[in-house]
Order: structure tokens, then sequence, then C-alpha cells
């Protein structure tokens, strides 16, 4: 039986036949098989020869399908009855397959730069019952490509930067140019460079793309920067090729080629003798064409009469150089300087020395304008000793100023209040000899540090300032305490010759050789049968006991009076009382309680009794209670109730009194009575109980009025206020009906015209004035409204 074998045909694949052989071939011919038949089982001896690879160019532009090759199969003679069938990537979609015939068409156009090859397979199958005739077959379509992709500067624009004056040929920067297309077929994706701006300066290499210079000597000072344009074009530049450009800005770096200049030769500055020492006198520059380190210098003095007097020193931001002054300048001393300073590159390039020194200099005259200067002090701090036990006018030490200009103005001293607030001591304002005012207390202040002004006599606005440190000396003035506030515990238990406390004392004194302190009980306190004092010759003393058996409810509190002195010239000495309280201790000698023992009663009371009493003083003070709350309640609440508030509130009274025919309401005699005014403790902020109704008729006196009465009735007011437990906790208003013990005019109410008894002439009322005129005709005739 012989079967045929499945054959590629494309029109590329007829010219390459003989190349296609080494990998498929064809079988030799085998019998013929017999006609197709479903029921008869197909066996393949041996494949006939396959063409597994199609071309088709890419970027077709055609209406019709583009042919891409055909599929023969040897079963295939030309009956009808083999069917093609193609699968893999692009079938159906963009590769179709005439399935009688087997002619492959492409219906898209291909770009071979998104994929360059598809991989399909494809069968012959038997018409009638499907199936295949030949084993499947795996084919590639290859795209080939065409020059439809220029080259392209991925990474442009560039920028490079090289020094100046950098010798022909130095490498400056390399480009790059990528092409799309295939670079294993044709010329498509060769690119070559060249340069279409920036000659002459610069050129391109057209193979590798590395720009280098093309000119010596470029000065970055004439032009700092170029821009140029180079070309990468594809079919190794041929005609027809495509190109893509790019921009490359190339800077010039700065090299170190320029030396410093002055702009001028000589320079003229003028500074008064007042100026400050390190102040700035001048400033002065070298120009310098470069720039960064290369522009970097240093300036020196290296002649003239002012090297003691000035310095200059570079500025690091703007390589100025800074001339500054170093000493005082005195105009009458000298009144001008001549300085030769020189400036130098710091960064020197030896490439470039044989272009000259890079150095500098330029001559600088200064001129001292003379002012009216302060007076000086001859010594600017002056220390003096004073002892602290100096009388007042003690002579301390003196002062002396001058004035340093050419007039030489007289001096007058003072002391700055400000540093001697308490006014210790005294300047003489001739002499400047300074003095004690008051009593020096080293232990207040042991050093004065005081100002002192100097001004000219005929320019008081001419001050100078100058320092006295007074430091005060010690003397043995103050007499050594306790060093703390000592607490002593004695244990009832404590045995004889036990140290119980050990003292040490202070004194406010520095003695030279330090302090040396003595203990000693005094002489009342060194009989007592108690307590023994010993002098540790250390500073600090021990208090021993001399007995045992203290007991509290015998003596819980002991004074021992210790007598300390010092060492000093003449010997100071101070009494001190040591407080030793009794205590009950616990067995590590630690105090428990100090207090007196309350020891209770001898054992006779039954406990019926002690019952009995203790219910006794609880109904007492149940009794207490219950006064102490009915009296709290009778007065009204100050705080709780806001209406009535006296701090804000007027407490109003809804009552009227009788009237001048009501005889029955309270006497007014009460409050002009001080007695009765003192026994009562009603406050007046207080809303009261019950209405209060003056009297109508009050008494009339005849007494003459006494201030001394309203003075001592407001005290005992105020007196009643502060003592009173209900007043309330803020101020109140407090108010005092009395209205004192009559006046020269007597009493002008009309309560007393009631009385027809009365002989009162009122004639005088007509000499008192307009004001007076209706009482004076009502009264002031013997036949009034009363008269029958």
């Amino acid at each position: 039986m012989r079967m045929g074998c499945l054959r590629v045909w494309t029109l590329a694949g007829l010219l390459m036949l003989l190349l296609a052989l080494w990998e498929v071939g064809c079988s030799e011919p085998s019998p013929s098989p017999e006609p197709l038949d479903t029921g008869t089982a197909l066996h393949r001896q041996k494949r006939s020869w396959v063409w597994n690879q199609f071309f088709v160019l890419e970027e077709y532009t055609g209406d019709d399908p583009l042919y891409v090759g055909k599929l023969h199969s040897d079963v295939d003679k030309g009956e009808g009855r083999v069917k093609y069938v193609l699968s893999g990537e692009g079938a159906s979609s963009i590769f179709i397959i005439d399935e009688n015939t087997g002619d492959i068409h492409a219906t898209k156009r291909l770009d071979r730069e998104e994929q360059a090859y598809y991989t399909l397979r494809a069968q012959a199958l038997d018409r009638y019952t499907n199936r295949p005739v030949e084993p499947e077959s795996e084919f590639i379509i290859k795209v080939q490509d065409i020059n439809d992709n220029e080259p392209k500067f991925l990474d442009g624009p560039y920028t490079a930067g090289v020094p100046e004056m950098s010798p022909v040929g130095t490498s400056v920067v390399q480009v790059v140019a990528t092409d799309a297309d295939d670079p294993t077929y044709g010329n498509s994706a060769r690119v070559v460079y060249s340069i279409l701006e920036g000659q002459p300066y610069f050129s391109v290499e057209s193979k590798t793309g590395i720009i280098r210079t093309a000119l010596p000597s470029m000065d970055r000072e004439a032009r700092d920067q170029y821009l140029l344009v180079i070309q990468a074009k594809d079919m190794v530049g041929q005609m027809g090729g495509l190109s893509g450009t790019t921009s490359v800005t190339v800077t010039l770096t700065d090299v170190n080629d320029n030396p410093p200049r002055f702009t001028r030769k000589s320079y003229q500055f003028t500074v008064p003798e007042s100026l400050p020492v390190a102040s700035v006198v001048a400033k002065i520059k070298a120009a310098d064409s470069d720039v960064g380190p290369n522009a970097e210098m240093d300036y020196r003095i290296i002649d003239g009469d002012g090297l003691g007097m000035f310095k200059v020193a570079p500025d690091k931001d703007t390589q100025e150089g800074v001339i500054t002054l170093q000493k005082v300048l005195d105009f009458e001393t000298k009144a001008s300087y001549t300085l030769r300073i020189e400036a130098v590159n710091r960064n020197i390039d030896p490439r470039f020395v044989n272009l000259g020194t890079f150095s500098d200099t330029a001559t600088v005259h200064i001129t001292v304008e003379d002012v009216d200067e302060p007076p000086v002090f001859s010594s600017p701090v002056s220390k003096m000793v004073v002892s602290e036990a100096a009388k007042l006018g003690t002579i301390i030490g003196t002062v002396s100023a001058h004035d340093p200009d050419s007039s030489n103005s007289a001096i007058r001293y003072s002391i700055d209040r400000n540093t001697d607030l308490e006014r210790f001591f005294n300047i003489d304002a001739t002499t400047g000899v300074i003095s004690t005012a008051k009593q020096l207390d080293r232990e207040v202040n042991a050093v004065h540090n005081i100002t002192i002004f100097a001004m000219e006599s005929q320019d008081p606005l001419q001050v100078g300032k100058g320092i006295a440190l007074i430091t005060v000396m010690d003397i043995n003035d103050n007499a050594p305490v306790f060093a703390i506030d000592y607490e002593t515990f004695l244990c009832e238990d404590a045995k004889p010759g036990q140290v119980i406390q050990t003292i040490s004392a202070v004194d406010p004194d520095e003695p030279p050789s330090g302090h040396r302190f003595f203990f000693a009980l005094t002489p009342e306190a060194a009989s007592n049968l108690n307590f023994t004092l010993r002098d540790n010759k250390d500073n600090t003393a021990s208090v021993l006991t001399k007995r045992g058996g203290f007991r509290r409810r015998e003596q819980s509190l002991y004074w021992l009076p210790i007598l300390i002195g010092d060492s000093g010239t003449p010997s100071l000495s101070s009494t001190n009382t040591l407080s030793i309280r009794v205590c009950d201790c616990d067995p590590d000698g630690m105090a428990q309680s100090c207090s007196a023992e309350a020891y209770m009663l001898p054992a006779g009371l039954s406990t019926g009794a002690l019952v009995a009493i203790l219910a006794c003083v609880l109904t007492l003070l149940v009794l207490v209670l219950l006064i102490v709350t009915m009296r709290r309640r009778k007065k009204e609440p100050l705080i709780l109730d806001e209406e009535r508030d006296v701090r804000e509130n007027i407490v109003r009274y809804d009552d009227e009194g009788g009237g001048e025919e009501d005889t029955e309401a309270f006497d007014m005699v009460a409050l002009r009575n001080l007695n009765v005014i003192r026994d009562h403790k009603a406050r007046r902020d207080v809303t009261p109980e019950v209405p209060i109704f003056f009297s109508s008729r009050p008494p009339p006196y005849k007494t003459v009025p006494d201030n001394g009465i309203f003075r001592e009735f407001i005290w005992d007011r105020l007196k009643d206020a502060d003592v009173d437990p209900s007043a309330p906790p803020y101020d109140s208003l407090q108010t005092y009906a009395f209205e004192g013990s009559g006046s020269v005019a007597e009493s002008l109410s009309s309560l007393e015209s009631l009385s027809t008894d009365s002989d009162q002439n009122y004639d005088y009322l007509s000499d008192w004035g307009p004001r007076f005129k209706k009482l004076a005709d009502l009264y002031g005739h013997s036949e009034g409204i009363y008269s029958k």
C-alpha cells in the first residue's frame, strides 16, 4: 500500500527547495494503495517530504489577501476527497486556507516588529470520513522585514561636559541610536552617525557615535556652551535610508587658566581712630575669570608699616580681601598706614604654569581720622581689698583715667549706682579715691563689682567706663551655731554612757586656716545628772547619757544648753539648746511614741458605772448638737438663696409703720441706747424674722452731737461682724440705724409739734434763709396752727 506525502509550496520555497531537503525528506514510492476505504485500516510506512517554512513580507498594503503558500499531500489525486485544515497562531484570524486546494493567504497587514513569526499546524483529512490521511504537520510563517523604522535616540537629548582647553580628539559623550528593523536581514538596521550642527568645534565617529573635540584651546571664558545636532541613518547611510536626529548640549567646564588681577593698583581708605578692634576697615577684590574652586584665592600683607595693626583674610562667599583692625588706633600717635597686599590663586593647575604667575599685588593707603575720644582708664579693671571691719570713710583705693585727645581735658569720676544700689562706696569726683560709705559685711556680699564713670569736664558726653573689683576681707564677727535644728530622741531603756546625738556647727566666717570649733556644756548645765558632752576634736561633739531609767511619765522633755566656740581672734561663742525627748522604743532602738502617756485611773469603778458615765457624755453631746442645729435654723442662709444675696440685691420689706399716730410700735430709743445696740447681735444683712417698726416720736436730745459717739458705735459694730460665726464669707452691707445724740437746731420733725405745751421759740427760723421760710411761717409766730 502506498501513501502520498504532504507538500508545502511557496513561491520562495520553490527557489529554496534544495536548501530545505536537509530538514525533511520525501520517502521512496511504495506500492499503490487500494482506494480509500473506511473499513480498511490505513498504515503509513514513511512520510513524503514536507516544506516547513513560509515567508511573507510585512506591511503589505494591497486590497486582496496576500498569498503565502500552498499545502499539498501526495494522497490528494485531485478527486476532491482530501480537505486541508489549518490551526495554530493566527489561524482563521490572520491566515486562511483553501480546504480544497491548500492555498494559504494572509488577510491582515503584518508587522515584523510586533511579531516576527507564527507557528501553525496543517493536516489533510478524508472529506467523507473526516479521518486524517496524513499526520499533522507543523510549519512556521516568518514575517520578512522591510525598512519601515527609522533610527531613534532613546536616551536623547544629551547633555555633556568637557574641560576647556582640552586637546583635539578628547572624548565628550557617546550617542546611541536603535533601529527596530531586523538586524539579521539586509541593511535596514545598520546605522551610521554624522554631525549636522556643531562643526568645526566637534566631530562624531560614524560607526560608534562617539563625539570628540575638533578644535584646540576652546576657552570657557569666551564661550562656555555649544549645541550639537547628531544624525543617525540606516541602510549604511545610502540613499533611501531612514534617519533620526538628536541634540547634544556640550558645556565647557572651567579650569584654572586665568590668574587673579586687581582692578586698581592703589586703594585709599579713611577710618576714625575710635574704630573698635576687629572691625572691618576695608574690602578689596582681585578679579578672576575662573569660577568655583579655580577662582578661590588667598590674600596676605607682604609689606608696609601696618603689618601688626591690620590683618587681611578672604571672604569665602565673595572672594574679597577683608582688611580688619588688630590694634587700637590713635591719631595722636600715627595718622596713616600703607599696606602692600598680594592675592594668589589657591588651586593652581600645573598645566598652565607656563601662562605666567597666578598672583597680583596692590597698595592700600589707610588714613586715620581724629575724633573726640572718651577718657581711658589706666587699668580697665582695678582690684582692691578692704576689711569688713573698716570704718566709714576708709580709703580703699584710687582709679585713674586720662583724656587721650590733645586737649587733655580734666576728668571727673562717679560711681554707676546701678552697680552699687545700697551705696556702700563713695568716690572723690576729682581724685578718683574710693572710700567706704556704709558698714560692710563679707557674709552678705564678699565681692563688690562696681562700674566707675570718667567724664571730660569740657564735654560731659564723653564718658569712659572702668571696673573696680573690691574684695571684702573676713574678720571673726560671727559665732558658731548648730549646723541644723537637731531633734534628739532618748529611749526609756537607754544605758548610761550611751551616745544619743552627734552634733556639729557652722560659722559664716571663713578663717584662712579653716574652722576649729570647741564644744562644752554651759556652767549651769555641767553638773546635771542626766547628760554629758564629749568634744570629738573634729568639729563635732557627742551627747551621752549619765544614767539610765528615764521615764516619760516623770519627765518627757529635757533641755541641754551647749556652748560652741570658734578659734578666731577674738574667739566668739554661742549657747545652743538641744531638746531631748524621752520616747518608747522598739527592740531595735527605734522611737515609737514620744508623747506623754495618759495613765488610767486606779481600778475601783464597776463596768456599769463606766457605761453610765459614757451614756451621760453621749447625751450631752446630742443636746449640744440639737441646740446648735436649732440656732442655725433660725438664721436664713446667705449664700444658697440668690434672691437674698445682699451683694447684688435689695432686700425688700413690705412693711409700713403706723404713721404719726402709731405710738405703740418699736421704740427708737433702743437704737440710740448704745448698751442696747451692743447686746443686739442680729445681722443687718440677714432678713429679719419680725418686722421692725420705728418709733413715731423719738425723744428729743438737747446735747451737742459728738463725733466720738459715731466712731465708737461703728467700731463696735465692726467687731461684732468680725466675730459673728453666722457672717457670710464675703463682703456684705452693714446697715446702722443710728442718728446720734441730736443737733444744734434740735429736732425739726413735725412729730414734735403735736405737743401743745411746748414753749420752744422758732422765730430764729426766719433768719435761716428762704429754704426754711415754710417752717418759719408754720412755727415762727405765737399764733400758729395750734392756737385755739
